[in-house]
């Protein structure tokens, strides 16, 4: 029962509890996927069996993964995946934190989407965030719930993805000259203005789009808006 709950694992050469994050980020993409496309099936179906899975899923992925994470699903299932590869050996602290975080973020959405559906922008952008998190972590190993850990918890973490926590010289490879950093600056603002203009300008023609621009309207406007297509429809009749 003692070993059940001690969190981490104790590697010869740190000094505290380590995860491998090469298991956390295989588990941070398969929930990725699967939130992605129980979202969009949402969306696009309009029903929201599938998410309701997941969420439960998720819930008690994250759970287990407060308590112990060596017995998370998600976890388990990306170490099927990363077995054969060297582990990468991070703080167990601060990604125990950054899991807080995210079980904190999947209860109310527990309550809200699975106990009661009742879908709403709020609760959609509680989704949204949640994927975003762990697109972050999958993809780019950025773990953002330790960087808060940094800035809230007295002593620091050591032993961070990509040692991002010692102070460090980069590379050349890493770091951009004058044509890279303009590069990637209008690339940013060309995403950020299509996406603005993409939910502003363009008219919703798809099904997806359309139950995007529902779900962002008041109850008043969703009122004003069915009022509006059945006064319509008598005119035409």
């Amino acid at each position: 029962m003692k070993d059940f709950f001690t969190y981490g694992e104790r590697v010869d050469g740190y000094d505290v509890p380590v995860l491998n994050e090469r298991e956390a980020r295989a588990g941070a993409g398969i929930l990725f996927a699967i939130g992605i496309l129980s979202l969009l099936n949402a969306v696009m179906l309009g029903h929201g069996v599938v998410t309701r899975y997941f969420i439960s899923f998720f819930t008690l992925d994250f759970l287990i993964r407060v308590i112990n994470p060596a017995y998370a699903p998600s976890l388990l299932l990306g170490r099927v995946f990363v077995q054969n590869q060297k582990p990468e050996y991070v703080g167990a602290a601060q990604k125990r934190f950054a899991w807080t975080i995210g079980l904190l973020l999947a209860i109310p959405m527990f309550y809200m989407l699975v106990i009661h559906w009742q879908p709403n922008p709020i609760k959609v952008l509680i989704c949204i965030l949640c994927l975003t998190l762990l697109l972050f972590e999958s993809a780019f190993s950025i773990c953002l719930g330790c960087k808060l850990y940094n800035l809230i918890m007295p002593q620091k973490a050591t032993h961070c993805p990509g040692g991002v926590c010692e102070i460090q010289t980069k590379d050349p490879i890493q770091t951009f000259n004058g044509v890279q950093k303009v590069i990637v600056t209008l690339v940013i603002i060309a995403f950020s203005y299509g996406l603005y203009s993409y939910f502003t300008k363009v008219e919703s023609k798809t099904m997806l789009a359309k139950k995007v621009s529902d779900m962002m309207l008041s109850d008043e406007e969703r009122l004003a808006k069915e009022e509006a297509k059945m006064q319509r429809e008598f005119d035409e009749f």
